[in-house]
């Protein structure tokens, strides 16, 4: 039988006999930050009732059943959102990067170039490397989407977007940044660009998906990165010398581009013709990017 949770369930307190160490803890670091200005721009605040609930183990049924029928909801949402969107490549990268820095004059680069060449640029949808990525493909005359999520005081969309998708739930949001997408280009960021690396190499790694041009753009930024993957990693055998030799590292749209049109074209048969994508139909309220 499945235990049902309290609500009123009180916090749990430290264990008899572990205050000494839960407070050596602290006075070493081990907590978290306050929710100064940095952290509350960046969403790095507590959680809604519902996201603090969704981890706190077993819920009651009928609770756990609508909250699958929300995440169903969401995933449906963004399928109907993006069954039009063409080819797609995503661009991932911080949000933390204004114009003038030289990521983000690559990545409005790195845009345009995909969009000129037929592919529909998809990224987070907020601002840095996001908007840099998505401004360079509406000046090219291209595609735009963008697919955020809901966090406390969290960025808006950028202003260059002709999708614009929002999710609650970070899972949710990270499959529809790789299902739709050909090739993945990602420039300096932090723990989320990270985690998006991880994610599409693990999926790459284990043939959840075809091996797509996952391309890191950046080189210095990424180097030790590159170098701990590379060395310890291949040396100690938790990857294969192959698991690294499917990252492509490079500063050079030329190449970017090359790898990327090179193995969708060659290797995956993608031809950018009308024919070939589904069209919408109107009776289910369907429309194009």
């Amino acid at each position: 039988m499945e235990p049902e949770r309290d609500q009123d369930t009180p916090e749990p307190s430290v264990p008899p006999g572990e205050e000494r160490a839960a407070k050596e803890a602290l006075e070493q670091g081990c907590a978290a930050p306050s929710a100064g200005e940095g952290h509350r721009r960046w969403g790095k605040v507590a959680g809604s009732f519902d996201e603090e609930q969704f981890l706190q183990g077993p819920q009651a049924r009928l609770q756990e059943l609508w909250r699958t029928l929300r995440i169903g909801r969401e995933f449906l949402r963004g399928f109907r959102n993006l069954h039009f969107a063409g080819p797609c490549v995503t661009v991932f990268g911080s949000a933390r990067f204004q114009e003038g820095n030289r990521w983000y004059t690559l990545a409005r680069e790195m845009g345009g170039r995909l969009a000129r060449a037929g592919f529909t640029v998809v990224t987070g949808g907020g601002p840095g490397i996001m908007e840099a990525a998505n401004r360079g493909a509406k000046e090219a005359g291209g595609r735009s989407v963008g697919m955020n999520i809901v966090l406390p005081r969290e960025q808006g969309p950028n202003p260059y977007l002709d999708r614009f998708i929002e999710f609650n739930y970070f899972f949710v949001r990270k499959v529809m940044l790789v299902k739709y997408s050909y090739a993945f280009v990602v420039l300096p960021g932090g723990f989320g660009t990270m985690d998006e690396i991880y994610e599409t190499a693990v999926l790459i790694q284990t043939g959840k998906i075809e091996d797509f041009p996952l391309v890191l753009m950046g080189t210095d930024y990424w180097r030790p990165l590159l170098d701990f993957m590379e060395g310890p990693m291949v040396r100690s055998g938790t990857i294969e010398a192959a698991d690294f030799d499917r990252i492509l590292a490079t500063d050079d749209p030329d190449q970017a581009m090359a790898c990327i049109l090179g193995t969708v074209t060659t290797r995956f048969g993608l031809k950018w013709q009308p024919s070939d994508q589904p069209q919408p139909r109107k009776v289910l309220a369907e429309k194009e990017v």
